[in-house]
């Protein structure tokens, strides 16, 4: 939510989907009974910090810490909330006022609160639980909306691998919220609060519903009780005709969450980016997105396969949907619609997805970071997304293009014929003469560039002319001292960097990156104080130690790696958000395992 949009909800008012709330020091009761009835409703827009004439108050800025945490553990919690929520306050600041805003999406089931069911009207939130005819309403709409609250009686819990996987989702949780209310429920009571195990208000019996099958199901179980459930993941760069590689995923969602991360990864380059003083895998942020995406919001009702194509540009993706409207997503204005609340809500808890509506902004952002170019997603009867991607160094091309605006003169100056290009590369590059022959235009010169990286490497410095070209000291050398350094002093700074290999800064920074894309180093601090270490050596020590031991904590890893607390917490954390680790536990006993 942005400043802008959120100013715009303010201006117009309370309504059948926005309701304001002072709670400047702490939240009552007629918040929660809000979301309950936006759960039964349309869904809806809450937002604290505003009295009933839109004035802007604003929340007590000490206790947003509290409120937020209140908000979170009563909608978690199976006494107050049937079933339970998962939904969280974001602050946004107007005219210096701090406001919180949470968006609750529609459920697919009867949403209680205290044991009071409310349904939502202009006038604001309903209590109906005493009224038979508005809850049979509810009931009724919610059964014929969504596919996923198909009850199926019969289901035994034998037919279920609750054994295997309800120990995975605890770790799950936990390692999101340390304190998470499921970490001491029974595996029943899990599934009751997540409303996988209901009661039909037609027949009166109770059971495991679709979701439940779909996310712990055998897989036979799973063939049985849905039309053609599978998703179908290929390859496609070479072989355009057929594929390079294919994965048919039919297996429980959470196993198939993983097997669908692990395809993409196998089949496109990773690209870290620096967040909060950390390197992040962007790759695994959009795959992250694209696949909770495909398991979550299709329609299971259907027997359209639902597909992730991946080629050499671009990752394609299509699902069976049940629209709300038609045409492409804008971002700004896009009104989030739940297709399966309880898969969703039980996604968000576990880890592997965001809050409604942020999976959509998390894909713009992370795209464009990744590739520099937007996603197109469709919503449609076949809903579609279009995700670019980069398999080659031409971004890193660009930004030296940027930084070295004479390198474009360079390009266009020298290199407009072949016999000039050749006269370049004659002493660099003896063995390929094949160039000589690729140099008719600028695009051509780019694709030169991707297949020869010493090509690359020569015109990525400021060159003026072809002299110094030649005799310029090449990066792979300065690379190798840059890393001896670091070896024997653990880390490095720019300034150093440029001393020890008598290069421009500007070269040097290149080069760093170069290093850090590659994974041989590490980014530590921000622009200001940054420096580059290398931790596989340290990483390595971790995992055998965690792979002989099965678990190890900070204090152990300080001392088999011997350095210090804050670089210790910093390697491990880097590990967890590599996917090689699992955090378990709160920040004073935490311990680290491996993901299997």
């Amino acid at each position: 939510m942005t400043k802008e949009e959120l100013e715009r909800i303010i201006s117009k008012g309370e309504g059948l989907t926005v309701e304001f709330k002072l709670c400047r020091t702490g939240l009552t009761n007629s918040v929660f009974e809000t979301v309950s009835s936006f759960s039964n409703r349309y869904g809806g827009h809450i937002v604290l910090g505003i009295d009933d004439n839109r004035k802007i108050i604003g929340v007590n800025k000490n206790s947003v810490t509290d409120i937020k945490n209140n908000f979170i553990h009563t909608l978690n919690n199976p006494q107050r909330f049937s079933p339970t929520q998962f939904s969280s306050l974001e602050e946004i600041e107007i005219n210096g006022k701090l406001l919180l805003w949470v968006y609750i999406p529609v459920n697919s089931q009867v949403v209680m609160f205290a044991g009071k069911i409310y349904d939502r009207a202009e006038g604001g939130d309903i209590d109906v639980s005493k009224n038979s005819d508005s809850i049979s309403q509810l009931h009724l709409r919610k059964s014929h909306e969504y596919s996923e609250r198909k009850l199926f009686p019969y289901a035994k819990e034998e037919d279920f691998e609750f054994k295997r996987l309800m120990p995975k989702v605890r770790l799950l949780v936990q390692s999101r919220m340390p304190d998470h209310p499921w970490k001491a429920m029974s595996d029943m009571d899990i599934l009751k609060s997540a409303g996988l195990y209901q009661k039909d208000r037609e027949t009166g019996k109770f059971g495991f519903n679709l979701a439940a099958v779909l996310l712990f199901g055998k897989e036979e179980v799973i063939r049985s009780c849905t039309a053609n459930y599978l998703t179908d993941a290929i390859c496609r760069k070479e072989n355009l005709d057929r594929y390079d590689d294919r994965l048919i995923v039919n297996t429980n969602l959470i196993d198939a969450y993983e097997q669908l991360i692990d395809f993409i990864a196998k089949h496109t380059l990773d690209r870290f980016y620096l967040m909060d003083g950390q390197s992040v895998s962007i790759r695994s942020k959009i795959a992250r997105e694209i696949v909770s995406n495909s398991l979550v919001h299709r329609e299971y009702s259907s027997a359209f396969p639902a597909k992730i194509i991946i080629e050499k540009d671009k990752i394609i993706t299509e699902n069976w949907n049940l629209p709300k409207y038609y045409g492409a997503i804008n971002p700004k204005n896009f009104t989030p619609y739940p297709k399966n609340p309880i898969l969703a809500n039980f996604f968000v808890n576990i880890g592997r997805a965001d809050s409604l509506g942020s999976g959509v902004r998390n894909l713009y952002n992370f795209t464009k970071i990744y590739s520099g170019k937007e996603p197109t997603l469709v919503e449609d009867d076949i809903f579609k997304t279009f995700i670019p991607i980069v398999f080659s160094d031409k971004s890193e091309i660009n930004d030296v293009l940027i930084d070295n605006p004479q390198m474009s003169d360079i390009l266009n100056d020298k290199m407009s014929d072949k016999s000039k290009m050749s006269d370049i590369l004659s002493d660099k590059m003896s063995n390929k003469p094949q160039m000589s022959d690729k140099m008719s235009d600028k695009s051509e010169i780019n694709d030169v560039l991707i297949d020869n990286p010493q090509m690359s490497d020569i015109l990525n410095d400021k060159m003026s002319d072809k002299s110094k070209m030649s005799d310029i000291l090449s990066d792979k050398k300065c690379a190798e001292m840059i890393l001896a350094y670091v070896e024997k002093n653990d880390e490095i700074n720019v300034a150093i960097a440029a001393k020890i290999t008598d290069r421009p800064e500007t070269t040097v920074r290149r080069i760093l990156k170069k290093l850090v894309y590659e994974k041989n180093l590490n980014i530590v601090g921000g622009k200001k104080n940054r420096k580059y270490t290398n931790d596989k050596k340290y990483t390595e020590k971790i995992l055998a130690y965690v792979d002989k031991n099965g678990e190890i904590n900070t204090a152990i890893a300080i001392k088999i790696i011997g350095r210090s607390q804050a670089t210790t917490r910093r390697i491990l954390k880097n590990l967890v958000c590599e996917n090689i680790l699992n955090a378990v536990g709160g920040n004073k006993n935490r311990k680290y395992m491996r993901k299997k």
